[in-house]
């Protein structure tokens, strides 16, 4: 044996592999929840059963490498991340000459990302410019997002399916269901800016 090498004994070892297991199912979850997946939909691109994931998750199934392989291939993550001890959470800098910028409407609308574009999520963090007397139309997005709007500049209407307009001055906010088609509309002759934030229905399925 080498001078580095322990030797567990038979309860240390299954204390060890026990934490293992527990560590990966807590690590499933939350990845897993983080992607916006139901367990139906992982289930599928991995090739690994519901019943399996479930059971992964709640540490009652310890899965093998070949079943752990197939899950981290479909998450887009090294096996290492489902069974690795969870550190603190690092801060992730956006910084401006490297932020995501949509523009549409020949620029007269900007959406710009506060937020890693990388990966899926529940929640996104967006600035919006709008030009002088521009009217931008949303379509529905998908069922159960809402959007929660606060003015930063200017004066804007907002309009959502067939709701009464609101007109939005300097500091208010409002929130509404986004899953209808939806519109702003900057009402003076300067720039309107925006700051939304976007969540998305969260699948409660286990």
């Amino acid at each position: 044996m080498a001078p580095d090498q322990v030797l567990l004994s038979g309860g240390e070892a299954r204390e060890t592999a026990d934490k293992i297991t527990a560590q990966t199912g807590q690590n499933l979850r939350r990845i897993r929840t983080r992607r916006g997946y139901s367990l139906d939909r992982l289930a599928k691109i991995a090739g690994v059963s519901r019943a399996m994931l479930g059971q992964i998750e709640t540490g009652k199934s310890s899965p093998t490498l070949t079943i752990l392989s197939k899950i981290a291939l479909a998450l887009g993550i090294p096996c290492a991340a489902l069974i690795a001890e969870r550190g603190e959470t690092p801060i992730v800098a956006v910084p401006r000459a490297k932020s995501k910028i949509l523009a549409s409407s020949d620029g007269r609308f900007q959406t710009r990302a506060l937020f890693p574009f990388e990966g899926e999520r529940k929640v996104e963090f967006y600035e919006l410019r709008i030009a002088p007397h521009h009217t931008e139309n949303a379509d529905a997005h998908q069922h159960g997002t809402v959007e929660n709007l606060v003015v930063a500049q200017g004066t804007v209407e907002i309009i959502a399916g067939r709701q009464a307009p609101h007109i939005l001055g300097e500091g208010d906010a409002v929130i509404f269901d986004a899953d209808v088609p939806h519109l702003y509309r900057n009402m003076t002759g300067t720039e309107a800016i925006l700051y939304l934030v976007t969540t998305y229905l969260e699948d409660v399925r286990v």
